[in-house]
């Protein structure tokens, strides 16, 4: 089956963690963390309508400019998430440039920026006509996991300890609309964005004796074929468990960390996990609050994950990169003991 979203780390294991996640036949995309974006095209940075930050620490957040840089003077609305004083960086990196001209812009670019406590959030808007000042009081909304809920999937956020808090992100997928190209072949019908349509649909539970249409521009005239939506349905998807990704870094291992974690990311399709340090250099993995690779690959095997993929290493290894690798592969393949 063909998955929804394809998730892939933007820069390489040394380098500032990005976490990139288009959506197939969509225009859209999501991003965990904001580190060094230069890698992103523009149109792919256009696609972006979220962001998740799990703490502000520079490597983290440093690419927010590149992504202001970028949606200026565009129709664009772009919703970020941090956690506790996200409002003050935010604001802290918008007040940095001078915005006199910003009036002059014919499309308003608009920022929606939430700071995500254990129990609450809240939330803001600064709109680039404005010259970023938020006009408006904070919203205050109680919060118990999930940050975003669409009919498609949603994004659910944890507290961690890296000495600060630092948000662990799930994105999951309610189930999977695969579409058969063969399928839309013999009927005729090319793809476009009446497929969004008809994913909200599914999505939604509508009445499958319901009518469809299935709308297109072909040589320049536009086309429209009906469908009743459940023959619709049998013809051209096919209806699979969705997918679940996990994203995990910068963390302390201890107790109620590894206990998080391990529900967190439980029976994951992907986990990314941060593994910085070598097990020989616990101490420093410890002191840092940082996973050693032997604690990531025991976390991902007691969490029961189908893959997962490494990043955020120490640049001490930057021509053993292998020993990490091989060091958390050796602890996933093992049976585990008590992970603590």
């Amino acid at each position: 089956m063909r998955p929804s979203f394809h998730p892939r780390l933007v820069n390489g294991p040394f380098e500032d963690p990005v976490l990139f996640i288009p959506f197939f036949f969509e225009k859209r995309a999501l991003l965990f963390d904001i580190g060094d974006l230069h890698r992103l095209a523009p149109k792919e940075i256009l696609k972006l309508t979220h962001g998740f930050v799990t703490h502000t620490h520079m490597d983290h957040f440093a690419g927010f400019d590149t992504l202001l840089r970028t949606f200026l003077g565009r129709q664009k609305a772009f919703h970020v998430f941090g956690p506790a004083n996200f409002l003050q960086n935010i604001e802290g990196k918008l007040a940095s440039y001078t915005w006199n001209l910003v009036e002059n812009y014919s499309h308003g670019f608009s920022l929606k920026a939430t700071e995500v406590h254990p129990t609450y959030t809240i939330s803001r808007v600064y709109d680039c006509k404005n010259g970023f000042r938020s006009n408006q009081a904070p919203e205050e909304a109680p919060f118990d996991g999930p940050l975003l809920a669409e009919p498609a999937f949603s994004v659910h956020a944890i507290h961690l300890d890296h000495k600060i808090p630092c948000l662990g992100l799930n994105l999951k997928e309610r189930f999977h609309v695969n579409i058969m190209k063969d399928s839309l072949i013999r009927l005729k019908i090319p793809v476009g964005l009446w497929l969004r349509r008809f994913k909200e649909a599914l999505y939604d539970e509508h009445d499958p004796d319901e009518d469809f249409q299935v709308v297109w521009k072909e040589a320049g005239k536009e086309r429209k074929v009906a469908f009743r939506l459940g023959d619709l349905a049998n013809q051209i998807a096919r209806i699979s468990p969705g997918q679940k990704i996990t994203y995990i870094v910068d963390v302390l291992f201890s107790p109620e960390n590894a206990k998080k974690i391990i529900d967190f990311a439980r029976n994951a399709d992907h986990l990314f996990i941060e593994a910085a340090f070598l097990d020989s250099e616990l101490e420093i993995a410890r002191n840092k609050y940082h996973l050693t690779a032997k604690q990531a690959g025991t976390l991902a095997k007691k969490a029961g994950v189908k893959q997962f993929t490494l990043f955020h290493f120490s640049p001490r290894y930057a021509h053993t990169a292998h020993l990490l690798q091989e060091e958390a592969h050796r602890s996933f393949t093992e049976t585990p003991g008590n992970p603590y």
